[in-house]
């Protein structure tokens, strides 16, 4: 089964979902534009923060290119019985194909 989201697809759902940013710290410290309405969680303690996300709306985890971390992260969300996607070339393709990002 596949468990990614296009861009295109993503940016037509912007307000229907939630938004997960899973880049790696340094990555977003570098970084820190952000998808609208995206909250960050580090990836790396996921267990911590997966928990509390609301199970009433479809979460979709990026991170800087859409490879292991989001991939990785969303897995890790469904096996807490969450509907988790990752985007399909993550923050950069979403930059690239032009649509908004906003600064911390």
């Amino acid at each position: 089964m596949d468990h990614s989201i296009t861009l295109h697809a993503l940016q037509a759902r912007i307000g229907e979902v939630c938004i997960v940013d899973a880049r790696r710290r340094t990555a977003r410290d570098t970084s820190p534009e952000h998808l609208p309405g995206a909250t960050w969680h580090d990836p790396e303690k996921l267990a911590e923060w997966a928990p509390a996300l609301p199970r009433d709306c479809q979460i979709v985890v990026y991170c800087v290119h859409g490879h292991e971390v989001s991939q990785a992260t969303a897995a890790g969300l469904r096996e807490f019985g969450l509907d988790a996607l990752y985007l399909e070339g993550g923050i950069e393709g979403w930059k690239a194909a032009g649509f908004a990002t906003l600064d911390d």
